[in-house]
């Protein structure tokens, strides 16, 4: 069985504050039992890292349940950890980027993005509609934030990374959904390049459940070509939330 190299020696204990570091987790909660403990400033929750051996396997252990339940990688549960999921890691550059993925769940799931929202707002007026529409530029703005993490600042349709060509978009729109929780959700956005987008916001297209492409019959078959819908990927990573979302845009839409 895998376990912690405890007490850890000079290497594990580098590399594993190196990982730590370099992946946004920079506070240094000690050690215990072979595990060293972070934190961050900016994304919520507790980590924990620790090495089997110099050379590994090395271990990580999360202590927020809805992080580990969308990071995407395979449980070590035979491992025991101090958080509530630990996973196992044959190489350093695996460990990085399981890093990077629970940092970026951690800045965009659900109550991060709200929690920054009302911080921002807190004491600015929404009599007006100018004002109004002050808040709502913020909120949106912190939306746009959250989904560049969430989708690892990728269009999942299209491929393209170029944050300026990269819109998020709202499933429900910010006006008709019924609360800030939900205008907030990043399960109630997607992450997609300019043309998709304004697709997706025409109701041309949709997605089912199973993340296929929905084409509405108004479509041209311009834009047919232009999206290159012949070849469009499944979109994976979809909650039961997103699914929730997607069913009210399909039902807006009649697709």
């Amino acid at each position: 069985m895998i376990a912690p190299e405890n007490p850890p020696g000079f290497v594990v204990r580098t590399e594993a504050q190196k990982a730590a570091s370099n992946n946004g987790y920079r506070l240094d909660r000690g050690v215990e039992d072979g595990w060293f403990r972070f934190a961050s400033t900016t994304a919520k929750g507790d980590i924990w890292i620790a090495g089997a051996s110099q050379s590994g396997p090395w271990l990580l252990s999360i202590d927020r349940p809805e992080v580990s339940a969308e990071i995407g990688l395979p449980t070590a549960s035979t491992v025991p950890g101090p958080g509530t999921v630990t996973f196992v890691f044959d190489a350093l550059d695996a460990l990085y980027s399981g890093l990077d993925r629970a940092y970026r769940l951690g800045l965009s799931l659900p109550d991060v993005p709200l929690a920054n929202f009302r911080t921002a707002v807190q004491n600015l007026p929404r009599t007006t509609e100018a004002e109004r529409l002050v808040v709502q530029r913020i909120g949106q703005d912190l939306f746009r934030r959250a989904l560049m993490e969430y989708w690892n600042g990728r269009c999942p349709l299209s491929g393209i990374t170029d944050p300026a060509l990269l819109r998020a978009s709202h499933i429900v729109p910010w006006a008709e959904c019924a609360t800030d929780e939900q205008r907030l959700d990043v399960h109630n956005g997607l992450l997609l390049s300019a043309l998709w987008d304004s697709a997706f916001d025409a109701g041309l297209i949709s997605f089912s459940d199973e993340g296929s492409i929905l084409i509405s019959t108004t479509l041209s078959a311009e834009a047919h070509l232009a999206l290159g819908l012949q070849k469009t990927p499944i979109l994976r990573g979809l909650t039961s939330a997103h699914l929730t979302n997607l069913g009210w845009h399909r039902r807006r839409y009649g697709l």
